[in-house]
């Protein structure tokens, strides 16, 4: 099962690497297709939707099935195929379709490991498990950055999405050799459904912080970085893909930190509750930056939002012990579905928001950026009433 969990981790390093790479590919995909800002943002927010979408059947997959025949299959025909569409795009068109394919393909890989920990790990070790997944997985963040933007540079954009699509199913055929299904819950289990969750009161004072932790970390180092680099700072690719390494660096240290903390702190709500006003903190400093700022304080900022962006498993931590045992993998892929498709609504609105600014105001940034860190303050209103679990 060791063998099988690092295979995971390498499925989900594609996972994180395929939900960021288009901040680099901006310039390219500007000037050989024609995709506007508005056209990446709303590619960027559909791989999130549907990826959120998929989060209810994947869940039902999870414990009717088991992940190894659920990852595996997504993985290789969504992840695999949907790389190989965005190889030979023509328009921005395609660009989109297969951005919303390869999210088919990711929504499974974390989730699995989800499963397998919650199934076959104590309860304690779930959030220090599920950050490290985390922060070995986002490695792929990393790799979407100044290594893809080199790889741009010597072999062309199209030819790196053909060697990623042939990566992808190379790692779906490891995924079928080595993960192993935790064994089954006994027959005579209760029957249930995502609606007996939806059902469960402490759980809504976790999912409006669930709909939005993510949401600016991975909305900004996944798209805005790079418009944001051009336009303010006269960014080329590869100085994009330097800050958005600089950024990613953040964000992995910030799954590794968030994961034990709960257990050195003896809290999970208040980890989190203090690791996200930070992220708010974040994106206010960026808006009050003084104009003839550098490149390199904005990067400072950004660098503390992806940090601050990692309570993401320490959530689904919190949110654990609330879930039937019966009902784990819709619990944790429900969780999912709030994370996943919060960032991928905000994608969408702020690319339709961002145009509507760019049009009105001389600061579309500053009010981006001011936008994400209301967000952030909205979820932590809600979350401050929440039910504190550490068992």
């Amino acid at each position: 099962m060791r063998i099988g969990l690092v295979c995971l981790v390498l499925g989900y390093v594609l996972s994180q690497f395929y939900r960021a790479f288009l901040a680099v590919l901006t310039p390219a995909l500007e000037a050989d297709l024609g995709a506007t800002s508005a056209d990446l943002a709303f590619a960027s927010g559909l791989w999130f939707l549907v990826f959120a979408a998929m989060q209810i059947p994947v869940g039902e997959a999870l414990d009717r099935i088991g992940p190894r025949i659920t990852a595996v299959t997504l993985f290789a025909v969504g992840g695999a195929g949907g790389a190989m569409l965005f190889a030979v795009a023509q328009t921005p068109t395609h660009i989109t379709l297969a951005m919303a394919l390869i999210g088919v393909g990711c929504s499974p890989v974390l989730m699995a490991a989800y499963y397998i920990f919650a199934k076959m790990y104590p309860a304690a070790m779930f959030s220090t498990l599920a950050g490290a997944m985390i922060g070995f997985g986002s490695l792929g963040n990393l790799a979407s950055s100044a290594p893809m933007a080199w790889a741009v540079g010597a072999l062309g954009w199209r030819e790196t999405m053909v060697a990623l699509a042939a990566l992808t199913l190379l790692v779906s055929v490891a995924l079928w050799l080595t993960v192993k299904d935790p064994p089954k819950t006994t027959s005579g289990a209760p029957k249930g459904s995502v609606l007996d969750l939806l059902r469960i009161r402490a759980l809504w004072l976790i999912f409006p912080m669930m709909f939005v932790n993510y949401a600016p970390a991975a909305g900004i180092r996944g798209l805005w970085v790079g418009p944001y680099g051009t336009d303010q700072f006269g960014a080329d690719t590869a100085l994009i893909g330097t800050v958005t390494l600089v950024m990613g660096l953040a964000m992995i240290a910030g799954n590794f930190l968030y994961g034990p903390a709960d257990r050195w702190l003896g809290t999970r709500k208040w980890v989190v509750f203090g690791g996200n006003g930070l992220g708010a903190l974040g994106c206010f400093a960026l808006v009050v930056m003084p104009g003839d700022a550098s490149i390199w304080t904005a990067t400072v900022f950004l660098s503390l939002i992806g940090f601050a962006g990692g309570s993401f498993p320490v959530l689904i931590a919190h949110a654990r012990p609330f879930f039937p045992e019966h009902l784990t993998g819709r619990g944790v892929t429900l969780l999912n579905l709030f994370g996943i498709g919060g960032v991928g609504v905000m994608q969408i609105v702020t690319g339709r928001l961002f145009t509507l600014w760019e049009d009105t105001t001389n600061a579309p940034y500053d009010l981006l950026f001011g936008f994400y860190g209301i967000l952030i303050c909205c979820g932590l209103a809600v979350y401050a009433f929440s039910q504190d679990r550490t068992d």
